[in-house]
């Protein structure tokens, strides 16, 4: 990549057998609209789409006003009413996540984002809903892929970096919460959002990670932002000292107490992470910068998740984990259409693979606990983490082979 000086487990449906369980899906995440036609179009051309997280029905539900629009711009407005267990709005498609929202609470004003979309079979994805995930159609013309391999790669790389912005820019926002949370002195608060904001880093942190403040040299972790945002207490620079995630983390989970000290450190990270939001921004990628990237973050899951490295205090490695495979799942998927042209078999292994991870994820979900994955206890890593570190290590060998196939197509 050029530096220019941030999910929960789901398993997807593919487009083949959307329509056939649509209604049955949409009792819990579902559409009020009862003919089926699409939305009609706001007087700019653009689609509406209302959807309502609740429990008000027994279950919780994510509630579509239609379940079908027209192609062109679509404007999704998502507002939680009651339902503490769904948090996040995604829109995906075939894995790709072309719009999201999430740390959703109950009773905040309603949040939208807007979106042009071709037409063909999408997804709607609510984790914690009964069911949580349903068809969402787009009629009109189908946005088809076309052009060379190497076209469709380069497609990709620019989809790519639109999702890592929108990381970063959802990291910046979680984080400000976290300072807010910790600054009102309510340790439970500043747990929660600490769990909220850890994924975004996780999800694209092989991309950001070799930023360093302007002026400072860069073998010096007092420069380093990766140090500064994402230190552990396993690569503690006594010259440096305590910065970052993990040095909150340990305020609030360890000694369960905000100090001082504490509001200084979430302070500091806030602003440092609205530095590398600055520094990142505009960042360009080759096709092998993705598919490396994505190695990369399953090497993080082999390295520090899955020995409960990361999150020493909170223990909330697996929402680590699961964002780091979401992360590695999104660079695959905008290389994809390529890499079907490519090797439309190592494509199909690795898309197999990465739905095996994430069904494995989908096992340890709570909404209940912080960051929504049950903590990773001392004896859940005895008992799971050769399990958990196969089902990886299974993905990684097919994903190991795709940097050098993108990295020579023509």
């Amino acid at each position: 990549m050029t530096h220019h000086p941030s999910r929960r487990a789901r398993t997807t449906l593919g487009a083949v057998g959307l329509a056939g369980v649509l209604v049955a899906s949409l009792a819990a995440c579902s559409s009020d609209s009862s003919s089926g036609d699409p939305a009609p179009a706001a007087s700019g051309g653009v689609s509406k789409v209302d959807v309502t997280l609740t429990s008000a029905s027994g279950s919780d539900a994510c509630d579509l006003s239609t379940a079908s629009v027209p192609a062109g711009p679509v404007t999704f407005t998502v507002t939680n009413k009651d339902s503490a267990a769904i948090s996040e709005f995604e829109l995906l498609s075939d894995d790709r996540i072309v719009g999201e929202k999430e740390n959703l609470a109950p009773g905040l004003a309603p949040v939208s984002f807007t979106v042009t979309l071709g037409g063909g079979q999408y997804q709607v994805y609510c984790p914690g809903a009964q069911n949580d995930t349903v068809a969402f159609t787009v009629t009109g013309k189908a946005a088809t892929p076309t052009g060379s391999t190497q076209a469709l790669l380069q497609d990709g790389t620019q989809g790519y970096g639109d999702y890592v912005d929108g990381q970063v820019a959802g990291m910046v926002t979680a984080v400000g919460a976290l300072k807010t949370a910790v600054d009102s002195g309510d340790v439970a608060a500043a747990q929660q959002a600490y769990g909220q904001a850890r994924p975004f880093y996780e999800k694209v942190e092989s991309d950001v990670e070799g930023f360093t403040l302007p002026g400072t040299d860069p073998t010096d972790n007092s420069g380093n932002l990766d140090y500064l945002i994402d230190m552990r207490a396993s690569n503690l620079d006594p010259a440096v000292g305590w910065h970052g995630f993990h040095a909150v983390e340990r305020d609030l989970f360890q000694k369960k107490a905000i100090t001082t000290g504490t509001k200084k450190l979430a302070a500091e990270l806030d602003t440092n992470v609205g530095k590398l939001a600055e520094l990142s921004k505009g960042l360009t990628y080759k096709p092998e910068d993705l598919a490396n990237g994505a190695a990369g973050l399953l090497e993080e899951v082999q390295a520090n998740k899955i020995k409960g490295e990361e999150e020493l205090y909170s223990h909330i490695d697996l929402v680590d984990f699961a964002s780091n495979v979401e992360g590695a799942e999104q660079a695959f998927a905008y290389l994809k259409p390529g890499l079907e042209k490519i090797d439309p078999d190592l494509t199909d292994t690795v898309s197999t693979r990465f739905d095996d991870v994430k069904t494995l994820l989908a096992g340890y979900e709570d909404p209940d606990a912080v960051g929504g994955y049950t903590t990773y206890t001392a004896a859940l890593k005895a008992s799971d983490s050769a399990k958990l570190s196969q089902a990886v290590q299974a993905l990684q060998e097919p994903l190991s082979k795709i940097a050098e196939k993108v990295a020579t197509a023509q």
